[in-house]
């Protein structure tokens, strides 16, 4: 655990990075009308990471449209990151995706996920059914193995506390199979993320894991190189 006087840099250091200003966009919050199921392509998901909103999604969303993805295929899921993945979070997004089946009529959808974001859509995937219902699985800049930034907000912060090296919601995580069931696992983790420490935190066993180079932890939301790599698997 950090000690008193390495907590406040790293306090700075977290919300700096996590409240850095995003690009707006409009967020689809509720599932838009079915598409046109001619498509073989799965819905696709957005969750987004701490003190975040759907609106960071703007320029992966744009990226998708250009490669002929519809604004019915695309949702953006909104959420309160201070509460806890396991006994809140993970059963709400359960919730959104079957709905999100329902009113597409698909049998599987795809999860894009970015930092804290990511630890809610895997216990949801390993815990709450979603080795059913997700096919593709991606984790931007996730702390899947914790991160020693988040000791900085433990104290009061539920969400900080689930990210936080050795919680139950990491330890559970990775206990056993950490890719389980027949979902496509992948991951983009950069050697310069100032939010998730170690860096290697975000490689998972059983998933394609993909360095993105020297990016800061909010820049994979926008970088082309990243973008591409995550449409190419959307797309095996």
């Amino acid at each position: 655990m950090l000690t008193t006087r390495q907590r406040l840099p790293a306090l700075l250091t977290l919300c700096l990075a996590l409240l850095a200003p995003f690009p707006a966009h409009a967020a689809d919050r509720v599932p838009a009308p079915a598409p046109d199921r001619a498509s073989s392509r799965n819905p696709v998901i957005f969750v987004h990471g701490y003190n975040a909103d759907p609106g960071v999604w703007g320029a992966l969303r744009g990226d998708l449209r250009a490669a002929g993805y519809a604004d019915s295929e695309l949702f953006s899921w909104g959420y309160d990151t201070h509460q806890s993945v396991n006994e809140v979070l993970a059963g709400r997004l359960g919730a959104y995706v079957d709905q999100v089946r329902r009113d597409t009529g698909a049998a599987r959808v795809d999860i894009v996920a970015h930092s804290f974001g990511s630890l809610v859509s895997r216990w949801y995937v390993k815990f709450g059914g979603g080795t059913a219902t997700v096919d593709h699985w991606v984790s931007l800049a996730g702390p899947n193995r914790g991160t020693s930034t988040a000791w900085a907000c433990a104290l009061w912060d539920q969400g900080c506390r689930d990210m936080t090296p050795g919680s139950y919601v990491v330890k559970n995580l990775n206990g056993g199979d950490e890719t389980p069931g027949a979902v496509k696992y992948a991951t983009f983790w950069s050697n310069c993320d100032e939010v998730v420490n170690p860096d290697d935190s975000v490689p998972l066993t059983g998933a394609a894991n993909t360095p993105v180079g020297c990016l800061k932890h909010n820049d994979l939301l926008g970088d082309d190189g990243t973008s591409a790599g995550v449409r190419a698997f959307l797309a095996s």
